[in-house]
């Protein structure tokens, strides 16, 4: 009786399964994608569009406020930033890394805090530094980094992380409405950074596709649509007061 031995399929993109299966879709949708050809699979599609906008997010959040560091290093000055607004968005960044650490969310849902909290301490530096007050600058880096290290290490409970990440919606509000205040009152946006202000901005309404299909988490979707609404606001801003500056504002005064 002869006996026929079950032939595995193969596909072209074999070579890069354990790149696309590892980062970016599970096997099932692999298989469906690559061997079924069902490019069309609603859930794997879904799936892949939410790794790769969180992917594109982590990685464009390397740089997204790199534009702000350059224009308050090349102007030597910080004129129109608010140190209290940046206080409130540090803690509502180091609010959603813990909370996603120790939850343990895939680092694809949460990975350009850790990044935006680099750039926003620096960003904090600099706004002392410019002010005249490095020695303070220097005191805030050293207290935010002990706090930060207490924070995610296993002594503090699960319900004060979780506390934090709650607390991200009023820091968020508040710490954009202070920012937008200052903007209104000096009549323009000084040393704001117009790609900073829109990448955030276009980076936090991605954000609330991969939350709700990588995490689920409402609370941490929520925190996404209030943050996508002040960053629009400020972005708004931006567009408003396109064409005035500080120099401009000092002239007609």
């Amino acid at each position: 009786m002869a006996t026929f031995k079950q032939v595995s399929k193969t596909s072209f993109m074999d070579p890069f399964k354990d790149i696309l299966v590892n980062y970016l879709m599970p096997e099932k949708c692999y298989d469906e994608f690559f061997l079924q050809f069902n490019l069309l699979h609603v859930d794997c599609l879904k799936i892949v569009i939410s790794k790769g906008l969180g992917i594109g997010i982590i990685l464009g959040s390397v740089l997204v406020k790199l534009p702000q560091i350059l224009k308050l290093i090349g102007a030597r000055s910080a004129e129109g930033l608010s140190f209290n607004s940046v206080l409130l968005e540090l803690f509502a960044i180091t609010g959603t890394m813990a909370y996603s650490i120790a939850n343990s969310f895939p680092f694809s849902s949460w990975g350009e805090a850790l990044f935006l909290m680099i750039q926003t301490v620096t960003i904090g530096f600099l706004i002392q530094h410019y002010g005249g007050n490095t020695i303070k600058g220097l005191g805030f880096l050293a207290v935010y980094f002990g706090l930060l290290a207490v924070i995610l290490s296993p002594v503090t409970p699960m319900s004060v992380v979780t506390t934090m990440q709650a607390s991200n919606m009023p820091a968020i509000i508040f710490g954009r409405l202070i920012q937008a205040g200052t903007n209104y009152r000096n009549g323009h946006t000084g040393q704001l950074s117009a790609i900073s202000v829109f990448l955030l901005f276009a980076g936090s309404l991605a954000r609330i596709f991969t939350t709700v299909q990588e995490t689920g988490d409402s609370l941490m979707a929520v925190t996404y649509i209030i943050s996508s609404f002040c960053n629009g606001v400020i972005a708004a801003q931006v567009l408003y007061y396109w064409n005035s500056s500080p120099a401009l504002r000092k002239k007609t005064e």
